[in-house]
């Protein structure tokens, strides 16, 4: 197979990106269908600091479905669209943070009238040997650790001044060395310790996967999350990977955790619980439309999942988009 190797120009900012590309990212023509999505470009970087930052605007073509092994956090300062991180799909607009992890395939997919900006996405990156490798020479940096092995997942943390990200990741931009590790481990340790924070992909990729296996979990991935709404069965994933049944059972929970039912059912809850926030349909129209047969599985799946039953759900997140709007206003 032929690999092309690209040098991205359109990052602004301190460190330049050098990207291998194994696929391109296929984007839909709306933002009311989920996008379509080929296995994610794995992207190299070459950089020796522990902490870089890197800032782009829309459009720009490294906007796309990739992964790294990179730690990455993503503060929005502009536009509105669908999030995709991993197996999961939401919403995100400006003050929106949100810390990726090694090798988790992500992307943010502006609004198709989206009028161009110069700074769309701030984001800080590190990798995980800096930490695990720093913390024998420096104990403290181990109160990190645990909010790294949640990043597996995508971390979107909440209730963050908007106004206090900036200005951090405005020094860390504007630093370098020592200057700038200085200025970011602060808001690592305050991120570590915040309470407030939700996971968002169910797939949790296993860092000593190689890059064969990858391609198969992502694969997956992407067909159930373009599917989840038609009739998914075990055998048919299956047989798109080259795997007997039982063979591709073993392998998908070794590699997400999750049984390959279950996983489908975190898929369709999770666009669930998009729907019943942003939309007025009948919660049984929802039961259907995301891919369950009957009403009263998708309620149990639901509440197993989420602690609360859909028409609570949908009532805890009118309470929480009221309230915030109260206060913006």
């Amino acid at each position: 197979m032929s690999l092309l190797i690209k040098n991205k120009k359109k990052w602004r900012g301190k460190n330049r990106v050098t990207t291998l590309d194994l696929a391109l990212l296929k984007r839909e023509s709306t933002m009311t269908t989920t996008a379509k999505r080929l296995t994610p470009e794995y992207e190299l970087v070459d950089d020796n600091e522990t902490i870089r930052y890197q800032e782009h605007g829309y459009p720009c073509d490294l906007i796309r479905w990739h992964a790294h092994d990179d730690y990455e956090l993503h503060f929005i300062v502009a536009t509105s669209g669908k999030v995709f991180i991993g197996d999961f799909i939401g919403n995100y607009s400006p003050g929106q943070l949100i810390l990726t992890g090694s090798r988790l395939p992500h992307n943010w997919i502006c609004q198709n009238d989206q009028e161009s900006v110069e700074t769309r996405d701030m984001l800080i990156r590190f990798d995980h040997e800096s930490f695990s490798n720093g913390m024998k020479i420096i104990p403290e940096l181990a109160e990190i650790l645990p909010m790294l092995a949640k990043a597996k997942s995508g971390i979107e943390f909440f209730d963050l001044d908007p106004e206090y990200l900036k200005e951090i990741f405005r020094k860390v931009r504007d630093t370098s060395g020592l200057s700038r590790l200085i200025v970011a481990l602060p808001l690592l340790q305050k991120l570590a310790k915040t309470p407030n924070y939700r996971l968002l992909s169910t797939v949790q990729i296993d860092l000593k996967s190689n890059e064969t296996l990858q391609r198969k979990i992502n694969t997956v991935v992407d067909y159930v999350t373009q599917n989840y709404s038609q009739d998914i069965t075990l055998s048919s994933v299956a047989s798109l990977i080259g795997m007997s049944d039982s063979h591709f059972s073993r392998f998908f929970k070794k590699a997400t955790g999750n049984r390959f039912i279950e996983f489908v059912n975190r898929v369709r809850i999770s666009r669930a619980c998009n729907l019943l926030t942003e939309t007025d349909q009948q919660i049984a129209t929802i039961c259907f439309q995301v891919g369950f047969n009957n009403v009263a599985n998708f309620n149990r799946r639901f509440h197993e999942l989420k602690g609360v039953t859909p028409r609570d759900f949908r009532s805890q997140s009118n309470i929480r988009i009221d309230g915030l709007a109260t206060v913006t206003h």
